[in-house]
């Protein structure tokens, strides 16, 4: 195992390190997520708690980087990821609780600049979007692993820009990070989920990306086969209730 992910695996174990009945009273289920989540899962586990339940713990990291924490071994009992594609590798190592899978989300990808900007630039094919970046950077999680990034390089290259970018990226570990590039206006753009930059003042929507330029943004939820938590399946059911999809939808997500 690399030591990043050797490291992030010892500290999920720290987080869950028992399983006796007491610690397991103590401590809310594990529940590692996307991290465009972050808001709202911290909103769902706080509507969770008042129920008069233990706090679920959460950890957020880009879907790729979860994937590979629970592959290698890292404990955890709730899996979301931002694309089929990451939940489909752990159930392919048969670490998802048969029948628990679940779409619980939906989402939109943008185009975003510092909220000073007066850039403008429209969304569509053959866009000049290499003009508009100037001797810049185009700010964007890792295309070759990161869900967000995965949706934004598609995009591109469906609406026939990609070419022009494509040695021009600053890329981020996550969504967030890419983000918080253009937030510092060390980026002149970037390409993040409309959730992302409705939880950020610090910079302005340009445009939304067609859903025809991109595969369908959803997020899968799934129990995980390692999961010992009595409250897990509790809190997986809670998220894809009409009372969770309505703590989703406060942030901007939409149905899967």
């Amino acid at each position: 195992m690399k030591p990043i992910l050797r490291a992030l695996a010892l500290v999920a174990i720290f987080l869950h390190i028992s399983d006796t009945p007491a610690m397991a009273a103590q401590r809310g289920p594990l529940v590692l997520a996307a991290a465009s989540m972050q808001e709202a899962m911290n909103a769902a586990a706080d509507a969770w708690a008042a129920q008069r339940h233990v706090r679920p713990v959460l950890s957020f990291s880009a879907s790729s980087a979860l994937a590979r924490q629970i592959r290698a071994g890292a404990p955890a009992d709730l899996f979301v990821s931002a694309d089929e594609d990451w939940m489909d590798e752990v159930e392919k190592a048969g670490l998802v609780a048969r029948g628990t899978r679940a779409d619980v989300a939906g989402n939109q990808l943008v185009l975003i600049a510092p909220a000073r900007s007066s850039l403008r630039l429209r969304i569509g094919p053959r866009m000049p979007i290499a003009r508009a970046l100037g001797t810049s950077r185009l700010a964007i999680a890792n295309p070759d692993s990161v869900p967000a990034g995965k949706y934004g390089k598609t995009a591109l290259t469906r609406l026939g820009v990609w070419p022009q970018v494509a040695d021009r990226l600053a890329r981020g570990d996550n969504v967030r990070s890419a983000m918080a590039l253009v937030e510092r206006g060390e980026a002149p753009l970037g390409i993040v989920y409309a959730t992302d930059a409705r939880a950020s003042p610090k910079v302005r929507v340009l445009g939304v990306f067609p859903a025809s330029s991109h595969e369908p943004i959803r997020y899968p939820l799934a129990r995980l086969t390692g999961s010992r938590h009595p409250e897990a399946e509790g809190f997986r059911r809670f998220l894809l209730s009409g009372r969770g999809r309505q703590i989703l939808a406060r942030y901007g997500f939409s149905k899967p």
